[in-house]
């Protein structure tokens, strides 16, 4: 292992927990459309959480100390995810569209299975970005989980030229994280449907995820006067 990496792996060990949460804190934070997605947890239906890739910086946070499994690469970019995300209550996953899945596939559908939810980044590990992968809707069509889109946006921010357009919120920023109404897949799909649901759900999610920026690209108007 190159020195730098050892370097990156000391900083997120020593450092990466406390700088998100204090990062995180610093936010005008506000959560929306939580309520549905509450009311599926409480009476334990199995749940998918879907973001994309480069709105996975709240994510850490936000879901932390829910016993969520999230489906984390196996690439270097992971280990340090999984170095982040550690001790803050995680049923780690390991295993990506672009390494071998059988195994963590297993896992996935047996945690949905006994009535658990999962994430997973649905362009991700590689992209293209903002195109839905397969493997959220087969979980869904093949354990009656919900699917339930997320996603986190913020006024002031840094834009990355990354192939996922990663985005961090900067310090103080007025913010949201939004959760998306479930949907459900029907069961028994042909090759054919699950594609009709693949492109369906995509456009949600695309829709989703630029409607919560619009609600910030302008500070809120002044109350109204009762007049």
């Amino acid at each position: 292992m190159s020195f730098r990496k050892k370097l990156e792996q000391t900083t997120i060990d020593r450092l990466g927990r406390p700088l998100v949460a204090l990062w995180m804190k610093t936010l005008r934070l506000s959560v929306e459309g939580e309520r549905a997605y509450r009311t599926l947890r409480r009476a334990a239906r199995p749940v998918v959480i879907m973001v994309w890739h480069g709105k996975i910086f709240s994510a850490p946070y936000i879901f932390r100390r829910r016993g969520i499994m999230p489906l984390v690469s196996p690439s270097q970019d992971g280990e340090l995810i999984v170095r982040l995300i550690d001790d803050w209550g995680y049923k780690i996953i390991r295993g990506s569209g672009s390494h071998a899945m059988k195994r963590a596939w297993i896992y996935l559908k047996q945690e949905l299975v006994a009535g658990g939810e999962v994430l997973i980044v649905t362009d991700g590990p590689k992209g293209p970005d903002r195109v839905l992968k397969m493997g959220s809707i087969k979980l869904a069509a093949e354990t009656g989980a919900l699917l339930v889109p997320f996603t986190f946006a913020a006024a002031r921010k840094k834009v990355f030229r990354s192939w996922d357009r990663f985005e961090v919120p900067y310090p103080f920023a007025r913010a949201v994280a939004a959760y998306g109404e479930p949907i459900e897949i029907a069961r028994g799909l042909d090759v054919e449907g699950l594609e009709r649901e693949r492109l369906r759900v995509e456009k949600i999610m695309i829709e989703f995820d630029r409607a919560a920026e619009a609600r910030l690209a302008f500070p809120p108007g002044p109350a109204p006067s009762g007049r």
